[in-house]
């Protein structure tokens, strides 16, 4: 492979003066700071770091499982808790055959899933990558103070920094790098979110999941095989390409959410955007409880068939499942399905004729395998 293909591959390491004028020029210059990072990318020498950054030919996983969040803190005082990010660079699979340069929280989109209490003093401690090409950082929603972090975590490549917070309001909020430019930064992946439970905590359920929605902005058409490069002219425009959950058009087709008939069902779902806002449903559900705009004290609302959840915002939803089957997760602005945006909930049990009752289940049965 010639050097020209891996420079423009993989973005890797830039000298410490490339680095120190890089991060001035986007620190002080937001919408250039594209441009910049591109700059940064095609002086930096190659480096062999494939275990860690991965390639086209052998991806890193980045998708972020919907199970994969702690579980309830229950009833106790407050801690302190402390929060390990590591941001990094690196090439995964966004579809079946196409590849792309993701900029993620701990190798996975959305970044970690954080669980806290109200009262507890919350310290962050943020590492970038050594072989990171961009300066990163992180902003919580939930953080009462300058930038939500940013400023205190701004880092340069193989640097360490941190801050702490009291978690003052219970919530569910979003956290995202807030780098110039903050846009290409959340769009390439870099965002999650952290729950703040209230004194009381919430309601139990028997299954809890986290999903997040994203855009992707490429330069090529969607659909395109073979690894794919970023458009800052998409991006700046708002025309994604991709719309995807949990990281990837597949990530919750080939990781359903998983529950049985009889079961409640409490789904966390946030908008990492950076630009659009969803319309989240289930096709063939109902929500029970919405706590609307990830308020935990408020009265949840009841009966709701679609949410609207902003960009940069979080919604709480729980429902009772009644009938097995396959439930689709969209945005139901539905030509978002088109372009990668749907996951599945895989609902298993014994039917349930007295709320559901299919007069012709073979014929379901064979246009459900098209």
């Amino acid at each position: 492979m010639t050097a020209l293909k891996i420079l423009a591959r993989r973005p890797l390491l830039a000298s410490a003066a490339t680095l120190a004028l890089t991060a001035a020029a986007l620190l002080a210059q937001p919408l250039p700071a594209f441009a910049q990072a591109k700059m940064a990318a095609a002086s930096a020498p190659a480096h062999n770091h494939t275990a860690v950054a991965g390639t086209p030919e052998a991806p890193v996983n980045v998708v972020r499982d919907p199970t994969d969040l702690p579980g309830p803190i229950g009833k106790r005082g407050p801690q302190r808790i402390k929060v390990n990010l590591e941001t990094t660079e690196v090439t995964g699979q966004l579809a079946d055959g196409t590849t792309y340069h993701y900029w993620t929280f701990n190798n996975k989109v959305p970044g970690p899933f954080i669980r806290v209490k109200v009262g507890d003093t919350v310290e962050v401690a943020l590492k970038n990558h050594d072989d990171s090409v961009m300066m990163h950082n992180v902003d919580f929603h939930a953080v009462t103070g300058p930038g939500g972090g940013a400023k205190a975590t701004e880092a340069a490549p193989g640097e360490s920094r941190g801050f702490e917070f009291k978690a003052l309001n219970p919530g569910l909020y979003v956290y995202h790098c807030a780098t110039p430019m903050v846009a290409q930064h959340i769009a390439n992946g870099m965002y999650g979110m952290i729950l703040v439970e209230p004194e009381e905590g919430l309601p139990k359920v028997d299954r809890e999941f986290y999903v997040m929605q994203g855009e992707i902005y490429t330069e090529q058409a969607f659909g395109t095989k073979g690894h794919l490069e970023e458009s800052y002219d998409k991006l700046v425009s708002e025309r994604p390409e991709y719309f995807i959950f949990n990281g990837t058009t597949e990530a919750l087709k080939k990781n359903p959410l998983k529950a049985k008939v009889g079961e409640t069902v409490r789904v966390y779902f946030g908008v990492g955007g950076p630009n659009y806002t969803s319309s989240f449903h289930v096709i063939g559900e109902i929500f029970d409880k919405v706590y609307t705009m990830g308020s935990l004290t408020a009265a949840p609302l009841k009966d709701v068939q679609t949410i609207t959840t902003p960009p940069g915002g979080a919604s709480v939803v729980d429902l009772k499942l009644e009938v097995p089957g396959n439930y689709i997760l969209v945005d139901h602005a539905l030509s978002r399905v088109e372009r990668g945006l749907a996951g599945i909930l895989q609902v298993e049990g014994q039917d349930n004729p007295t709320v559901f009752k299919d007069y012709n289940p073979q014929r379901s049965a064979q246009s459900a395998g098209h």
